[in-house]
């Protein structure tokens, strides 16, 4: 193990019991806010640690094995343990350094997912219905809640925007590389010739802003609009003015909410969004400077990045970022695209600890 590795690790295992202790006292409960933050630190240094102590552990038992060794009779066992002590440490290690990559502090969160209609027409609605279907499943998979925020049907079928919040612990880990622009290639149901139509729809991914509030939103910087709903909704649709459109003048934001059952309920969801939204662009700021200086394979989350193509007549889904084609239509866009989640956040790691050791060796 290298030696600033090594040290890293002492100082999080005494972090750890300093961060026990500090719980342990009457004084940590009297912030709610200081209480979250530490039982989320235990919750992130708990795994490392007890591998680094599984470490040290695996180190003294082949440091016993060795001393075995000098005994004719116990050699051929100990000689066994020791190969196989080192076999145990290069795995741990291994698990140590990904345990050591940079966190991102949104990982946990639950996210707000938005997808638009792109290039395409009615087809690209019909798309973004399919597309939100597709990750509607795959939360059900998860077992994380679908809450619909706000969504304009298209006129064939679909959505021209969907907004959704999907709840559960690591929604944002799992789920931050889908932001872009996704292609279909496929013979519309309204195509009589039989030709293949490419269409395109995009996609976001924000985490959800803590309602101790990671964004600052000052009331001089919002125009808050209110208008009648359209659309289905029940007999209180249409005859208030229950509809919420709240603008972020500093960013020109517009967010707009109907979906809700009363303008205090709508004007919630919208600030909700509008926070997750201003939050997302600092940190697509923020990996855009990241990625000026080492290119990212899984891309930027740039919205204009074409990340993904679904070829319907040749049954293949591929992410251009990673050079990976599936051949399982069907299946994924029913929402078993844990596969595809899995190799991107693969990818992820490897670039990550390419650039840990090149910062070890600088």
């Amino acid at each position: 193990m290298n030696p600033s590795i090594a040290t890293k690790l002492a100082q999080l295992s005494e972090r750890l019991l300093e961060v026990n202790q500090l719980l342990s006292t009457e004084e940590a409960t009297k912030s709610m806010d200081s209480f979250r933050k530490l039982n989320r630190e235990r919750a992130e240094l708990e795994p490392v640690v007890e591998l680094y102590l599984a470490y040290l552990s695996c180190q003294g038992d082949i440091a016993t094995a060795q001393e075995m060794a000098s005994n004719p009779e116990m050699r051929e066992f100990a000689d066994a343990e020791i190969k196989q002590g080192n076999e145990r440490l290069v795995e741990l290690d291994k698990e140590l350094q990904l345990q050591l990559l940079p966190k991102d502090p949104n990982d946990e969160r639950s996210v707000f997912l938005e997808v638009r209609a792109g290039t395409g027409g009615d087809e690209a609605a019909i798309f973004v219905g399919d597309i939100f279907r597709m990750y509607s499943r795959f939360a059900e998979r998860k077992r994380w809640q679908v809450e619909v925020i706000s969504a304009s049907p298209g006129e064939m079928g679909g959505y021209k925007e969907v907004i959704a919040r999907i709840a559960g612990q690591g929604a944002y880990s799992v789920l931050k590389f889908e932001s872009g622009a996704h292609r279909v290639q496929r013979v519309p149901a309204t195509e009589t010739q039989g030709r293949v139509h490419t269409s395109a729809c995009t996609v976001a991914i924000m985490p959800e802003v803590d309602e101790v509030n990671d964004v600052v939103l000052n009331n001089a910087d919002l125009r808050i609009d209110t208008f009648r709903a359209s659309g289905a909704g029940g007999q209180h649709i249409n005859k208030t003015d229950s509809a919420v459109r709240i603008t972020h003048l500093p960013t020109g934001v517009v967010v707009e909410c109907q979906d809700g059952r009363s303008q205090h309920q709508n004007k919630a969801q919208a600030m909700r969004v509008l926070a997750a939204r201003i939050k997302d662009a600092q940190v697509r700021e923020q990996n855009a400077t990241t990625a000026a200086t080492r290119k990212s394979l899984v891309g930027s989350g740039d919205r204009s990045e074409r990340i993904r193509t679904y070829n319907y007549p040749q049954d293949r889904i591929t992410d251009h970022r990673i050079n990976l084609t599936l051949y399982k239509m069907d299946q994924m866009m029913d929402g078993d695209i844990g596969e595809l989640c899995g190799a991107l956040m693969t990818e992820h790691q490897a670039e990550q600890l390419a650039a840990m050791a090149e910062d070890v060796l600088k």
